[in-house]
């Protein structure tokens, strides 16, 4: 019986090897690619680039409050310099902000409600010369070239700057005063909109394809960055800079009156670097990030075309204005740079991401 079991264990034995031996055998399926992780560049974009941004845009705002307050409180040449000055810092983030013009500054329209222009010159003066009151419900209730930056712009400088202490009236303070308490108050909501302890919109971006109810995969999330950086190339070179230029109409100038133009179109690029790179001035998982793993030689050539672009405007006479008909060539040359940062992010940046599964 022993002898029996032996040899029956010996054909089993030989019989499963057999089986488990194949004499074609198929390689396994491959893991599918899940793509590049565009998490941390999401949160970095979120934490490290718009509320920073928005926070500098809050208290610049604030200070810019506190000035005016003050020319009208302390009327003098030093107080108008200062109110000045501090209207030129407030730009400086807004400017780099409009590099992502999406989420709550959309949907909730603070960006037409802060930065239009031109500003409708008659229909402010017709304001200040109406009996009407001039507080911050009455002026909210008004146009939108009838508040916001520019009009405050306009009532601090006036043409060209060539306003002084004692042209100020007690309504144009009043106008003042309200158009700035507006602004600090839109600046303050786009910050507390974006923070997890406000309306937390920081959520809809970091946890996008997991979540959120904006977007539904982390795809969508960074092709919005990308189309606001776009967006905003395309402003400054075909609308900024190309309205006045092709029209030879300084009325069309953006910061017409403070001589900020240029700053301003500087900055708005600076926003693309920003945005590009990631962070606001400190250290960041940047869309460089991912563009760099899939084609090094189209990172590096993005960030010397947005380098460019700033310099070439930088090189415009100064001022825009007076530079529609005396600088036409380094306007081109400004837009021309200006362009090829518009068609990277637009066919190469947006084409790599639109690859990813």
């Amino acid at each position: 019986m022993k002898h029996v079991k032996l040899v029956l264990g010996l054909i089993l034995a030989i019989s499963l090897a057999a089986c488990g031996k194949d004499e074609n055998p198929v390689a396994p399926e491959p893991e599918p690619d899940p793509g590049f992780d565009f998490s941390p560049i999401l949160t970095d974009f979120a934490d490290k680039t718009v509320i920073p941004i928005y926070k500098d845009l809050s208290d610049k705002a604030s200070e810019l409050l506190v000035a005016v307050r003050n020319l009208r409180a302390n009327p003098s040449p030093a107080t108008l310099s200062t109110a000045r000055a501090a209207w030129v810092a407030s730009r400086s983030p807004w400017e780099r902000s409009e590099a992502f013009l999406f989420g709550p500054v959309d949907f909730k329209g603070y960006d037409p409600a802060l930065d239009s222009w031109p500003v409708n010159r008659a229909d402010l003066e017709a304001v200040l010369s109406s009996s009407d009151p001039l507080t911050k419900t009455s002026v909210n209730n008004l146009e939108n070239t009838l508040k916001g930056f520019h009009t405050i712009e306009f009532l601090l400088y006036d043409e060209g700057g060539s306003k002084t202490i004692d042209d100020f009236t007690e309504r144009q303070y009043d106008y003042l005063v309200a158009a700035t308490e507006l602004l600090d108050d839109a600046a303050t909501a786009m910050h507390t909109d974006w923070s997890a302890s406000g309306g937390n919109f920081r959520a809809q971006v970091v946890n996008a394809g997991v979540g959120s109810n904006t977007y539904t995969t982390r795809k969508a999330a960074v092709q919005e960055m990308i189309n606001g950086m776009v967006g905003i190339a395309d402003e400054v070179g075909n609308g900024k800079i190309a309205d006045p230029f092709n029209e030879n109409d300084t009325r069309l100038v953006e910061s017409q009156f403070s001589f900020n133009s240029l700053l301003d179109f500087q900055n708005n690029i600076r926003g693309i670097w920003h945005v590009y790179t990631g962070g606001y001035n400190v250290e960041a998982v940047g869309l460089d990030f991912f563009v760099k793993s899939r084609d090094a030689a189209l990172d590096q050539r993005l960030q010397n075309e947005i380098k460019t672009a700033i310099e070439e405007i930088g090189k415009i006479s100064f001022p825009f204005r007076d530079a529609l008909t005396t600088d036409a060539a380094q306007i081109t040359a400004a837009q021309q740079a200006i362009a090829k940062v518009q068609q990277t992010l637009e066919g190469d940046v947006l084409r790599l991401v639109n690859a990813e599964p």
